[in-house]
């Protein structure tokens, strides 16, 4: 019977092609416009370590003194005597810091001009928590970060510019006048979002920093407070020496854990309000307890990590959708109350209202169908605009298998959904009368 309602439905359409052709660009357009906005915002608010992110959390501490209250939560950074502690305790089943800075690179080869790029100081233990690919060697080793070892990892990016792509590992990099070996390449890595730097957010009105690449220079913490590099984010409360930061009344570096079970992470909350009642007890800190421990996707919940004009515009899109179908709703009413004669002929040959209702929901089906397809071109037009913005997020703004099955299925529906008070005026159409008008 389908396929029957299916004839019945392409006849339908090309007699009227520009009616057809209105309805089809009416959905086509509200779902192209949907979808495109739909896909960046699936895109900015996934999970960035799929299968792990239930195991990572980041805990925090409130080491300020001498405010004489206590914030109603704590910083989004741990100061460093606090940080190290966390780290070195080994409760984790595995632990890194995370701080950023921004340094001065120079090839040793001659003729090439230095730069300042953000990079990443880090514990070894990040490429393993992380799952980081490399393309070329790998990580330091775990007694590289109590050496202080001059050894660096770069990315895929910047060994292009660099090598040209070439195996670089045992190379010599210059960060800020200091000879380091390159020791690994990462191979592509394209976390969305920058979830180990993601801090200051809360609804910030600009979070777009947050979707950029990630950095092309990692290097241990310990060897960037050796070589006294710029850190880029702290909030101090006391003096503070540049080149002594791991002494400095500054919050300044984050801590990641892996906590594999939920005996480990009861655990790890108990040695948290332990770790803080020592340190009260020890004059270090002079308030009431302030800890708190998030997962991964808690802390990019609690962050609001998708930009607000992504958001904005979400809803712009599915407001213009809602129009569109309004419209669909009106040329299918035109369409299918205007074959009255033709339902009242059918009806009277023994078609039941229920077989007009069916009829008329697949016609409305096949231009959702056709409306999706022109809506998947639209959307891919739409991210390829995307993608030419000067916005941190635009080169992941594609469309995967799984939202291209999304966009022909919600397009098929929205057109059902349009279509079922036209079909239900149309299944009441009294026969008698439109024979006898006939």
């Amino acid at each position: 019977m389908f396929g029957y309602y299916l004839d019945l439905a392409l006849r339908s359409l090309k007699r009227n092609r520009v009616l057809t052709a209105l309805m089809v660009i009416a959905i086509a357009v509200g779902i192209g416009t949907s979808m495109t906005t739909l896909t960046v915002m699936y895109l900015l608010s996934g999970d960035p370590l799929p299968g792990r992110s239930a195991h990572i959390f980041y805990p925090q501490l409130d080491a300020e003194t001498g405010k004489g209250m206590v914030r109603s939560h704590p910083a989004d950074l741990l100061d460093y005597i606090s940080a190290r502690d966390l780290w070195s305790s080994g409760k984790a089943d595995r632990q890194t810091m995370t701080a950023e800075a921004l340094v001065k690179i120079q090839p040793v080869e001659a003729g090439r001009h230095p730069s300042m790029i953000d990079t990443l100081t880090t514990t070894s233990a990040f490429f393993s928590m992380f799952n980081v690919p490399f393309r070329y060697g790998g990580p330091w080793q775990p007694g590289d970060d109590e050496a202080r070892s001059r050894t660096v990892v770069i990315s895929e990016r910047l060994n292009q510019q660099l090598f040209a792509g070439a195996n670089s590992v045992g190379r010599t990099l210059r960060v800020d006048g200091n000879d380091l070996r390159i020791v690994g390449v990462l191979d592509h890595w394209r976390p969305t979002p920058r979830f180990y730097m993601v801090v200051g957010g809360h609804g910030a009105s600009d979070t777009s920093d947050l979707y950029k690449p990630p950095h092309d220079l990692m290097l241990p913490l310990s060897t960037a407070l050796d070589l006294h590099s710029q850190f880029s984010w702290f909030s101090c409360w006391g003096d503070v020496d540049p080149k002594n930061m791991a002494a400095a009344a500054c919050e300044w570096v984050g801590l990641w854990v892996q906590l594999d079970t939920s005996a480990t992470r009861s655990a790890y909350r108990d040695y948290l309000r332990d770790y803080d009642a020592q340190q009260r007890s020890l004059g270090r800190f002079d308030h009431a307890p302030n800890i708190r421990m998030m997962s991964l996707m808690e802390w990019l919940d609690f962050n609001q990590v998708v930009p607000k004009d992504v958001q904005l515009q979400t809803w712009l899109a599915f407001g213009f959708l809602v129009i569109c179908l309004c419209n669909t709703v009106g040329l299918l009413l035109v369409k299918f109350l205007g074959r009255s004669g033709e339902i009242g002929v059918r009806r009277a040959m023994g078609a039941s209202r229920r077989d007009i209702f069916m009829q008329c929901l697949v016609e409305a089906g096949t231009v959702g169908m056709l409306g999706g397809i022109g809506g998947l071109l639209l959307a891919w037009f739409g991210l390829w605009l995307v993608r030419q913005q000067k916005v941190a997020y635009a080169d992941v703004a594609q469309l995967d298998p799984m939202l291209l099955l999304v966009t022909i299925v919600m397009a098929i529906l929205a057109s059902l959904l349009a279509g079922l008070l036209p079909a239900m005026r149309a299944s009441r159409v009294p026969p008698a009368l439109q024979i006898k008008v006939s």
